[in-house]
Parts: structure tokens; sequence; C-alpha cells
């Protein structure tokens, strides 16, 4: 890990990095615009619609209005307009994207590229297992309107050599201008931001959310709270910098694996991706549909041996995937891959 940065400028090759960024950097900024704003899109509430998250009954005023509260975001209004893609199976577009050949479909391509280049062992958030703290400081990366591309990049950037900023302590001792640094290297955008709030996350790790300087479980978060997801948001929320409805629901989706107090949950994000493959559009049928064909899935690359938590983490991984694959433009892909399977 790099030493604690003392105000000297970066050295030349890291300066070279960030002035011959620049038109990547456009280029990235073009592709976000063009594409998708951030990891996830805005989306417009029925004014009374089912929420996927536990299928209770939601008003949402006909007025466009700000939406300040920590629960989870409503589902979307589903469009009529357009022609459906081709159908094709359920049970397929699950065995495919449990499996791994979906992986790269799903993923970034300058993702598969620094693979290529660094080696499969290197961190990724499309195939990594993260802890909790790991994946509060993603929510927070994806919650800026940056490119999909874009936040990975900053992801893989911070978690990998030579930063390895992986617990609150070694953001503190890096700094904001460690992390700048790191993400001047990532080529992303709203570095001055993201590094403020990532430095002030680890404080409130340390001080308040956490049980030390090296925790990255954030067990303390769920006992405070009792367990109970709506605590939990309540908590994160008013305690983290940066953090509102999207990076919460971005990190509950994430960690449902291991917290089941927040299982099953969709955000309205990944429910439009999943609605694009045919699969059920309310958190508790798909896990329906998991449950009731698991003993014809195999999945022989998830460490743990307890046939609960693994039946949640094949949940992440379906929601992960298909928001990972639309995002990148590629459900039709997805689903032509998918209709191989015999």
């Amino acid at each position: 890990m790099p030493p604690k940065n003392s105000g000297r400028k970066a050295p030349k090759a890291e300066r070279a990095v960030d002035n011959g960024a620049k038109a990547d950097t456009a280029q990235d900024h073009a592709t976000a615009t063009a594409a998708t704003v951030g990891e996830e899109t805005k989306v417009k509430p029925d004014k009374k619609k089912k929420n996927s998250t536990n299928g209770t009954k939601s008003s949402v005023p006909s007025k466009r209005k700000a939406n300040t509260s920590n629960e989870p975001s409503k589902v979307p209004r589903r469009s009529a307009r357009g022609n459906p893609p081709a159908t094709v199976d359920p049970i397929k577009i699950l065995r495919f994207l449990l499996s791994p050949a979906s992986l790269d479909i799903c993923r970034p391509k300058d993702e598969i590229e620094n693979i290529k280049e660094r080696g499969a062992d290197i961190k990724t958030y499309s195939s990594s297992t993260f802890t909790p703290f790991e994946e509060l400081v993603c929510a927070v990366v994806l919650s800026r309107p940056i490119s999909h591309a874009l936040g990975l990049r900053s992801i893989r950037t911070l978690f990998n050599e030579p930063y390895e900023y992986t617990t609150p302590k070694k953001f503190r001792e890096a700094g904001k201008e460690g992390i700048i640094q790191a993400l001047n290297v990532a080529r992303t955008q709203h570095r001055q931001k993201t590094a403020e709030e990532l430095n002030m996350l680890a404080d409130a790790i340390i001080e308040s959310l956490g049980d030390g300087e090296d925790d990255t479980s954030l067990e303390r978060v769920r006992k405070e709270a009792d367990y109970d997801v709506n605590k939990e948001r309540e908590m994160l929320q008013s305690n983290v910098k940066g953090l509102g409805k999207t990076g919460l629901d971005i990190f509950f989706r994430r960690t449902q694996g291991v917290w089941p107090e927040s299982y099953p949950f969709v955000d309205p994000r990944t429910l439009s991706a999943i609605e694009k493959l045919g699969l059920p559009n309310d958190a508790n049928e798909l896990r329906k549909l998991l449950d009731h064909k698991w003993a014809g899935m195999t999945i022989n690359d998830m460490k743990t041996d307890d046939d609960e938590e693994k039946r949640r983490k094949a949940f992440v991984r379906v929601l992960e995937r298909a928001v990972g694959a639309d995002l990148e433009g590629k459900v039709d892909v997805l689903k032509a891959e998918a209709e191989k399977l015999t």
C-alpha cells in the first residue's frame, strides 16, 4: 500500500496517466451520458404499486417530488410501448445467469481486458466476494453519476495493488489526497467528491458504525438495529454522507446473501433488467422460482456449506448479472446464449 500522502506531488508516471487520460475521460463521459448515468437509473413510480421488496402497498404522489426517505425504492412503471423481446424459458435464463459462461456478457469490456493483463485473482465487482465494508465503498462509488464501466474501474483500482484500500484504516491512512490519487489512475469522474465521501465513510465506520479501524463486517450496525433492515438503512444513511436511496439499494441488493434480514430484495433498476430477461417481476416470485428449480441448478463456485446461504447468494448472482447485462446493453445477447442450453 502506498504510504500516507504527505502533500507531495504524485510521481511523474502517475501525473502522466492523469494528464494523458483526459481524452479517455472525455470518451467515458460521452459513454456515460449516452448510455447509463451511473450504476442505477432513476425510475418513475406508479401512484399505487406493490413494493418489490416486501409486497406492501405504497402511495406515491402524482407530482414528481424528491424522495428523501430511506425506505427501499418503489418499483418502476412498465411501458407497454415497443415490441417485447423474444421469449426464452425463464429456467434457461436462471441456469445461464448462474453459470460461468454468463459472466463476461455481464461485465464491461475493460474489466475483461484488465483480468487478462493482471490475472484472474484481482478483485472485481463482477466476480469477487467482498466484505460488507467493501460493499459499502462500492455503493458510495456507484452512487455517483458515472457510467457502469467507470464505476467498476474505480472499484478495481481502489481495491487492488498498489492501493489496496480495503479497510477503514487503510482509507483513513491514505487520506483524501491518497484516494484522489487512486481515482486519478482510474480515470474516473467526480474524483474530489468521491474521495471526500470515502474518507468520511472510513471515519464513520471507525467512530460509530464498526468495531475498530480494521472492522469490515459492519456487524455492529446489524446488532444496534436489532437485525431490522429498515433500521439498518436509517443507521447507514444517517452516518454515511453521500449514501442515499440508490446507494442503499445497491448495498442491500448485494449483501442480502449474508444479511438474511433483507432477503429477498430486488431494487427498481434491477427489476427492470430481470423483466427484460423474462423473469418474475417480484422479489418473492423470483425467489420461489429459484427454490422450485433449485435441484436442477449446478453451482460449484460458491464457498459455503450452508444451503440457505447458497440460495441467497445465487439469488444475488442472478440480480447482479441481470443488471450488468442490461447496463452493458447485452440483454439480447444473454437471452440468445441462454436459449442454446439443452
